[in-house]
């Protein structure tokens, strides 16, 4: 039996990671060390949950809808497709999805990046809602991007995040997809139980059927 190749499509979290102007950053202090009176190391950690790859839960964009720890688990764990759109401009369009579109699995995750950012970049791709609501008629119950948001950092409006409420449909921001060729893949990437949670955090890795 052949091993499997895995593909971890997380990036890492640190001080440095670029965040929405306004968010939490990373930081981590130390509560404990190790010392003759002391047998262990202790740290604690503060982010905002959109920090790195992450999982958005219904109630980052709607209110009395479910947190981070009420998201049923299998939209983030299954049968996925790498589709390539790279510098697809400001909205990842229906017509940059169509080379992919035969037999898509309920997963699809969308390369926009030859190299994800390593700092702040307001002019990243998102999702136009005419494609969130076209990958959904197709079977699709999870989207996700190598980039911050599936909506252009200036909306206010928020139109892909309400298509992704309309149609229960889930979401995975911030992936690094630099180093994964187009096709399918197991996707595995699940949120932490976060109770009251808007996001989570996820460790997301992509691996070889």
């Amino acid at each position: 039996m052949s091993q499997k190749t895995l593909w971890d499509i997380s990036p890492i979290v640190a001080p440095d990671a670029p965040i929405f102007p306004g968010d939490e950053p990373y930081s981590l202090r130390w509560t404990a060390r190790l010392s003759p009176d002391c047998p262990v190391n202790l740290s604690a950690i503060t982010l905002s949950p959109h920090v790195g790859a992450h999982a958005d839960a219904p109630l980052h964009y709607a209110d009395g809808v479910a947190s981070a720890a009420e998201v049923d688990l299998d939209a983030y764990l299954g049968p996925c497709r790498v589709i390539h759109a790279i510098n697809c401009g400001p909205l990842i369009r229906i017509d940059h999805l169509r080379h992919a579109e035969k037999n898509l699995p309920p997963r699809v995750l969308v390369r926009c990046n030859r190299r994800a950012d390593t700092v702040w970049n307001p002019d990243f791709s998102a999702y136009a809602p005419e494609t969130v609501a076209w990958l959904a008629e197709r079977g699709v119950r999870l989207i996700g991007l190598d980039t911050p948001s599936v909506d252009p950092a200036t909306s206010k409006t928020l139109d892909s995040h309400q298509q992704l409420l309309r149609l229960n449909l889930r979401v995975l921001e911030n992936l690094v997809l630099d180093e994964v060729p187009e096709g399918d893949y197991e996707l595995i990437a699940l949120p932490l139980k976060l109770a009251g949670a808007c996001a989570s955090p996820v460790r997301a890795v992509l691996r070889s059927l």
